[in-house]
């Protein structure tokens, strides 16, 4: 659960600084809003998820 609610507050920095810098519209902003709520409600969200989990394991298990 932590998990989601990191990576949910790091995308929500990258789009707030990416609007700021005006790299990224508000309209466009919107719409990517708008797909990630009809994303995460289609067939394909727990294949996401899976797939988020897993690239966190792998990072987290890089050993430096």
């Amino acid at each position: 659960m932590s998990l989601s609610i990191s990576a949910v507050v790091l995308l929500a920095v990258i789009v707030v600084v990416l609007i700021r810098s005006k790299s990224l519209k508000p309209g466009p902003a919107i719409v990517c809003l708008l797909l990630g709520f009809y994303l995460a409600s289609s067939s394909i969200a727990p294949t996401i998820s899976e797939a988020t989990t897993s690239v966190a394991r792998m990072i987290s298990g890089i050993k430096f």
